[in-house]
């Protein structure tokens, strides 16, 4: 093989293996050194989070209308048990992501109820006798994520969302199992290699979905299908360069994939329906198994799985919460918060959500939330106060400086002094959300 093909072979792995790579990484750092709010936890423990995220922290597009419990599963110890507390009705999601970043099932309002249950999450190939084989998990790779979002309405409603995290427990089906942990890339590889000795390791200890395989075997040129030693511990100077070369090309691919369309219409939100459709092979409890959630072309999938790697790890499907976000107003200027703007909703075009909605400002380049005077980070159905328009509408006021107006102040969502991102979420959204013939309004320069 030449240097120009495998430069093309070497940019293809790492749009395939990226997700892997940085779901990973993420898990060994959420493991040993927390993340955001979340301490760091041992695997098969809960993290919970004892606050609303802020601006103080550095996960991107950060969540502010749930509190977050996030459990890493190695299912090497055997398989756990999950027990879900009752949520009196409460919106709640438990979302299951494996090691290639699929969602492969979920627990919570919209799937499986508000009621209390136990659950089984067993590991590939597990041959046991469940007592309920109705309430079973079937985890694709021994080493998985679950992440928990629990609907939280502000510091009044953290005592009720506190007391159903203590509910959320795992524990060993088994005791006395030793959970292995995350195979260690070879230390001594440089930098420049490591995303490939992290690939090469981990892709080894956690195969891909059967649909994949075949696809898999073509990097064996690079150097990913190796056992043993490293191959990119003393690679040659020319190979080095080439894989290198090749890496830098694979990654623009994703950052293109990510970025904003130049010729989109003005001031449109701008959602992603499909995006984290690219799992076929493993659809548990709580997904929808229809065609319509599917990716059927496995080369666009696996750039559409790093694009939401790249955009926002661990996001789940639409169908369990949409999100929409723009960068410029209606005459197609770019946000700015030197600039005061106005979002209205007239009487019959609030965003279509069955639990509810809400909109959060971030800062831009780093899609991290602002402090600002009010403390406010988001607004939306459940923030108590909001004014209606004389005809029923709903007009938002996204700016820096409060409003002097008392009904304008109580519809204040602040924005940073500079460029800023503004991102609706629907949770549980509704069918014309879904069908895409709901059409949110663009922001207004006031």
């Amino acid at each position: 093989m030449n240097q120009p093909e495998l430069e093309a072979l070497a940019a293809d792995a790492y749009v395939y293996g990226y997700p892997l790579v940085a779901g990973l990484t993420t898990i060994d750092r959420f493991v040993h050194g927390g993340l955001g709010v979340l301490p760091a936890t041992p695997f098969n423990r809960f993290a919970h989070a004892t606050r609303l995220a802020g601006p103080d922290d550095d996960f991107v597009s950060v969540n502010n209308d749930v509190l977050y419990s996030v459990a890493q599963l190695d299912l090497s110890e055997g398989p756990q048990l999950l027990h879900v507390p009752d949520t009196a009705g409460a919106y709640h999601v438990l979302q299951f992501v494996d090691a290639w970043t699929d969602n492969f099932a979920y627990l919570g309002s919209r799937a499986t109820g508000s009621a209390a249950r136990t659950w089984l999450i067993v590991p590939p190939g597990w041959h046991g006798t469940p007592a309920d084989p109705d309430r079973v998990i079937a985890a694709p790779t021994t080493v998985a994520t679950v992440v928990g979002r629990l609907a939280c309405a502000g510091p009044d409603d953290l005592p009720r969302v506190s007391a159903l995290q203590d509910g959320l427990l795992l524990e060993p089906l088994e005791p006395g199992g030793v959970a292995a942990g995350l195979p260690a890339p070879d230390p001594d590889v440089p930098e420049r290699l490591a995303f490939f000795e992290r690939l090469r390791v981990w892709m080894a200890a956690y195969p891909p979905a059967a649909a994949d395989r075949d696809y898999q075997q073509r990097f064996a040129p690079l150097g990913l299908l190796d056992p043993g030693p490293s191959p990119y511990r003393a690679a040659a100077p020319d190979w080095t360069l080439t894989l290198a070369t090749g890496l830098a090309a694979g990654r623009e691919r994703v950052e293109d994939a990510t970025r904003t369309p130049e010729d989109h219409p003005p001031g449109e939100w701008r959602t992603a329906l499909h995006l984290v459709d690219h799992n076929t092979a493993f659809l548990g409890p709580g997904t929808l198994d229809d065609p319509e959630w599917r990716i059927p072309d496995r080369r666009a999938a696996y750039l559409s799985r790093a694009a939401a790697a790249r955009a926002g790890l661990w996001g789940c499907h639409a169908y369990e919460a949409l999100h929409a976000a723009t960068t410029d107003d209606a005459d197609g200027r770019p946000l700015d918060g030197t600039h005061p703007y106005t979002l209205r909703f007239p009487p019959d075009g609030l965003p279509p959500a069955e639990e509810f909605w809400s909109l959060t400002v971030y800062g831009l380049p780093d899609h991290r939330l602002v402090a600002n005077p009010a403390a406010r980070h988001s607004i939306g159905s459940r923030t108590p106060g909001l004014v209606r328009d004389p005809d029923g509408g709903l007009t938002l006021h996204l700016r820096h400086e409060p409003p002097t107006a008392p009904s304008e102040a109580a519809n204040w969502l602040p924005t940073p002094a500079g460029p800023f991102r503004p991102v609706i979420r629907l949770y549980r959204p509704g069918p014309a959300a879904l069908a895409g013939t709901y059409r949110l309004p663009p922001l207004h320069r006031a």
